[in-house]
């Protein structure tokens, strides 16, 4: 089969589409956003945007066609990410909520749960929200542990016909939903008298039982609604269980296999706005000199080199987010290797593209400042790189038959 990298006239429509939107009302919204100080209030600007999202059908572009999304590859979904996310990354990421918290759901629900719990999300209106209650105060690399007192602390006790669940949760982008009582499907990870599993809380078993700690105030991605929460006694169906007991360690890291490779976008779309700063101003420039720096080899050897590494990432991750789309065997491997060298990478290329500027970059009123504060929590948020994504790529490399060649087809 021949293979092309050229887009078709349909994602070059949605890129089009995705970018008009970008430019009319996410870039407005990022520059409200930074000159919010509350982090409660900066989050809440988003709604009215999230709605035009929603009505424009973009929410439906991250749920697989499958499961009655409009997302016909992982590529499809590539190409808006980073469109969006060059302008407002904290906005993508409190909108992209289902494409982890229902990743399980397509992995292991019944026929009846993926109808119920993906419906809201396809929804031409509204703001629905999702998110995978996964992270705790105390650390969550060694989730899975069994030791007692350590791992997964959040419980759900059998009662009658009911989980009762009990916790703190941390991290996941709108834990508390948009006024304080929940998103419409929070997928929890949860430890249940037969191991770690997943249950899915939806709205109404969540409100008035969700106490929030503490609202964070990120140095970047200023815009997400970020929060440690205090689950008490949320009461849900015992048929909201996804698979069976003791299930829940393995459904919830193949959940982050589509968020883990869309970091990778994420860094591919701050590494392409750091360029076009450090690339337009060396191109004008001259810092006392008789010629604009781009004329300096130095100054070039910066931009070639940051250019070649873009492009890199930006073909791995696409190739990534659309083998976990796809349900792919080489998914897994691709998207460790999306969110580790994606992320990774954007840090690196960005610290270089500052010293283009030099000690001008350092005033938080130019831009490419901000790129390198959302960038910095690429390795550390949705499965940090030391703790958790390289341990996965080594237990993978130890797999008995591990092939090296078959991520890349070339086995």
């Amino acid at each position: 089969m021949a293979v092309s990298f050229l887009l078709t006239p349909e994602q070059e429509q949605l890129k089009a589409a995705a970018r008009a939107f970008a430019q009319q009302q996410l870039r407005p919204l990022a520059a409200a956003t930074r000159a919010e100080p509350d982090p409660r209030t900066r989050a809440l600007l988003q709604r009215p945007v999230f709605e035009n999202a929603v009505a424009a059908g973009f929410l439906k572009g991250l749920i697989p066609m499958p499961f009655g999304g409009a997302a016909s590859s992982g590529v499809d979904a590539a190409i808006f990410i980073e469109e969006w996310a060059a302008q407002s990354p904290d906005f993508v990421i409190s909108m992209a909520g289902p494409l982890i918290a229902l990743a399980p759901v397509y992995q292991a629900g019944t026929p009846e749960q993926v109808d119920r719990f993906v419906r809201p999300f396809l929804a031409d209106s509204g703001a629905p929200l999702a998110a995978m209650a996964f992270s705790e105060p105390e650390g969550s690399a060694n989730f899975d542990t069994e030791v007692p007192g350590h791992g997964i602390r959040t419980t759900a006790v059998p009662d009658g016909d009911e989980w009762v669940i009990n916790g703190r949760k941390a991290w996941a982008s709108h834990l508390c939903g948009w006024d304080g009582d929940g998103p419409d499907i929070m997928t929890i990870v949860c430890r249940t008298p037969g191991g770690i599993s997943l249950i899915v809380a939806e709205r109404q078993h969540l409100a008035g039982h969700i106490d929030v700690e503490e609202y964070y105030d990120l140095p970047g991605l200023k815009g997400c609604l970020t929060t440690r929460v205090r689950l008490t006694d949320v009461r849900v169906p015992r048929g909201n269980i996804l698979g069976a007991e003791g299930q829940g360690a393995d459904l919830t890291r193949n959940a982050f296999l589509p968020s883990g490779a869309s970091i990778g976008i994420f860094a591919t779309a701050a590494m392409r706005q750091a360029f076009d700063i450090a690339y337009r101003f060396a191109l004008t420039e001259k810092r006392g000199g008789p010629v604009p720096i781009i004329e300096y080899q130095a100054v070039s050897d910066i931009l070639a080199d940051a250019k070649g590494k873009i492009e890199a990432v930006r073909l791995l991750a696409w190739r990534a987010l659309d083998a976990v789309m796809s349900m792919h065997p080489s998914g897994t491997e691709l998207a460790l290797h999306a969110k580790i060298f994606g992320s990774e990478t954007g840090v690196e290329v960005i610290n270089e593209l500052i010293k283009i500027i030099g000690v001008t970059a350092y005033d938080e009123k130019f831009p490419i400042i901000r790129h390198l504060m959302d960038t910095l929590s690429y390795p550390i948020i949705e499965g940090s790189n030391v703790g958790v994504r390289r341990r996965q790529l080594q237990t993978l490399f130890r797999t008995p038959g591990y092939n090296p060649l078959s991520a890349s087809g070339m086995a």
